[in-house]
C-alpha cells in the first residue's frame, strides 16, 4: 500500500508501487484532470505539484509519492477560484484545452515559488509544457494577471 496526501486528504493506494503516478491519479483515483499526452515528459499536460514542485506525473511511479503531498487541478481550488485558474478565463487563454490543467499548474507553482515573477522568468518556466494551439501569449498575459493577485 502507498500512502500520500492528495488534494489536501490522506489516500492510500494497493497499486504497484512502480505504476505511473498519472494513471494512478486518472484509473484508479478517477482524477480526470490531469491529462496524459505524450507519456515522455515532453509536453507537461501531467503537470501535478509534488510537495509543491511543479512536477510530471508520467515520469513518477506512485512509489516515488509515498508520504508526499500531491495535488492535481482537482485540488488547486474547489471552485475555480484560484488566481491562475481566473486569469486563465480572463486571458481567454484555453482554444483546445487539452495542455491548460498542466500550464495552470506549472502556472500556479511558478508563483507559488515566485510571486512577482520577469516577463523572462515566466516563458522560462513556462516552456516545459506545450500548447500546441499555440496561446503562449495568453498564458504568458494570464501568469502576469494572476502573479497581481497572488
Amino acid at each position: 500500500m502507498t500512502k500520500f496526501t492528495l488534494n489536501g486528504s490522506p489516500v492510500e493506494v494497493g497499486n504497484d508501487p512502480n505504476e505511473m503516478l498519472l494513471l494512478v491519479l486518472r484509473d484508479t483515483l478517477k482524477l480526470k484532470g490531469t491529462k496524459y499526452g505524450c507519456g515522455a515528459a515532453m509536453c507537461g499536460a501531467c503537470t501535478v505539484h509534488v510537495d509543491g514542485v511543479a512536477s510530471f506525473s508520467c515520469q513518477m511511479s506512485v512509489g516515488d509519492v509515498e508520504g508526499a503531498e500531491v495535488t492535481t487541478i482537482e485540488g488547486l481550488s474547489k471552485n475555480g477560484s484560484h488566481p491562475v485558474q481566473k486569469a486563465w478565463i480572463e486571458e481567454q487563454v484555453a482554444q483546445c484545452g487539452y495542455c491548460q490543467s498542466g500550464q495552470i499548474m506549472r502556472a500556479s507553482a511558478l508563483l507559488s515559488d515566485n510571486p512577482n515573477p520577469t516577463r523572462e522568468e515566466i516563458v522560462d518556466e513556462m516552456t516545459a509544457n506545450l500548447c500546441r494551439c499555440g496561446t503562449y501569449n495568453r498564458i504568458v498575459k494570464a501568469v502576469e494577471r494572476a502573479a497581481k493577485e497572488v
